[in-house]
């Protein structure tokens, strides 16, 4: 569920559930400072320095593309996806409710089959050799991505598990998981979320079954790429496949989120995408918005075995559809232990209509922090990151006021905005001080900026 990045997103499998507890430097992450006054040290001490990283009950070699936090860390295996009754496993439930029932198989069996436990340690290949993104693509960059190191990180998409799922032999199948991206701090926006992929194959007769006069039709031809479809397709095949996914889309999130809502096709890849898909929802009043979404890279089912086979693929985010259906204004809250708020999700089913009530809007407090950038080596997502690894959850937002070039020495100036505020109580601006000169030491001694402050 990306090839701007906005649109990007078994051999053996563990259906085992994921322990929570990693291990950097040999430092369990449930460890906790006992101070305020501690926490400047938090960034140093959770940016893995020794020679590998414990995850999963395994151990990974780092390296000079290592760049994942113990912050980050911590969150593997929390799997919220997969907690009764979390307003994530709730919207997971009613998608595969509605795909078990809308779609059979001859016998009246469920058609797809779905996979909620599968790793999100992945191999860079396939994160995205497998989906057949070169290897200078933009998409790659430390700046975006978690790695463990250079073969290894953490998937940036439930996309990552395409290639083995259709390499098993399977036609159908919706994959649920947690991804992790380097990314902006605000209400919507968080280094993990969760992606549900859905993918679908057809064969000859699958697709054309039901079309008059359809024996004659072909999937493949010997054609050109054109601006309707791949040079493989026939272009009946690419528009039944194309009208398949709309109305696959169409009919959930109708179901979703009410029979009077309207779908909007906005920059979706039809009749193809290269080489992955993400839908990216926006309701607007009575109509929604889907971004991202295609029949699939001939290329990429070709190398995972199915090369009879044409099909299409799609992801979404359970997060937004959550935030969306059930009106939930910070994206923080999904990971809050706060029983005001898990306690609105208990419901008898999971088709109950919820709406979700506010927590006490805590006041925010607003701190700037402005600071001279290194010429070359200064990414805006390093400092995110060191933000919220001090910080944590405290930080409801980050903002890029000002950015200003010395006329006589050339050097660049930002001036960050940083608004504190917890989900659960009133912070204090003598605790959000201590956070705030952590992070302006911090970011002097990690990033090499020169502090204006």
């Amino acid at each position: 569920m990306a090839m701007l990045w906005k649109f990007m997103r078994v051999a053996k499998y563990s259906k085992t559930a994921l322990s929570p507890k990693v291990k950097v430097r040999g430092i369990p992450t449930s460890s906790r400072h006992s101070s305020l006054k501690s926490v400047a040290s938090d960034f140093a001490a959770s940016t893995p320095c020794s020679n590998t990283v414990e995850l999963l009950g395994k151990s990974y070699p780092q390296d000079d593309y290592s760049n994942v936090t113990e912050k980050i860390l911590s969150k593997v295996g929390k799997n919220l996806h997969n907690k009764k009754h979390h307003p994530l496993w709730l919207i997971k439930e009613q998608v595969k409710d509605h795909f078990y029932k809308q779609y059979t198989g001859r016998r009246g069996t469920p058609l797809f089959s779905i996979y909620d436990e599968l790793c999100p340690v992945v191999t860079v290949q396939q994160n995205f050799d497998s989906l057949l993104i070169p290897p200078n693509h933009t998409s790659r960059r430390k700046d975006d991505n978690y790695y463990l190191n250079r073969d290894h990180m953490l998937r940036a998409h439930t996309s990552a598990h395409q290639w083995d799922l259709i390499r098993s032999g399977l036609d159908a199948f919706l994959a649920v998981g947690d991804v992790y991206r380097r990314d902006t701090i605000d209400n919507t926006h968080y280094p993990v979320f969760h992606q549900m992929e859905g993918v679908r194959l057809f064969s000859c007769h699958e697709l054309f079954s039901n079309i008059k006069d359809g024996e004659g039709l072909q999937l493949f031809e010997r054609g050109h790429r054109t601006a309707h479809k791949q040079e493989c397709h026939t272009m009946e095949a690419v528009r039944l496949v194309e009208f398949n996914l709309k109305e696959v889309l169409r009919k959930l999130m109708t179901h979703l989120f009410g029979d009077g809502l309207q779908v909007r096709w906005v920059d979706c890849c039809f009749p193809f995408t290269h080489p992955s898909f993400e839908m990216e929802i926006n309701f607007q009043g009575e109509w929604l918005e889907v971004l991202g979404c295609g029949v699939m890279e001939q290329q990429l089912v070709n190398s995972a075995g199915a090369q009879e086979k044409i099909g299409w693929a799609f992801g979404l985010g359970l997060e937004r559809l959550a935030m969306i259906l059930y009106d939930i204004p910070d994206i923080r809250l999904f990971w809050s232990e706060d029983e005001r708020f898990l306690k609105q999700f208990v419901v008898p089913h999971i088709w109950q209509k919820i709406k979700f009530q506010p927590l006490s809007r805590y006041p925010p407090l607003i701190n700037d922090i402005s600071f001279w950038v290194p010429s070359e080596t200064y990414s805006k997502n390093d400092f995110y990151d060191l933000v919220r690894t001090i910080g944590g959850d405290l930080i409801e937002k980050v903002i890029l006021m000002d950015e200003f070039t010395h006329p006589k020495t050339k050097k660049v100036s930002h001036c960050y905005r940083i608004v504190y505020r917890h989900t659960e109580r009133t912070l204090t601006q003598e605790e959000v001080h201590h956070i705030h000169q952590a992070i302006e030491e911090s970011a002097v001694r990690e990033l090499g900026v020169e502090g204006r402050f």
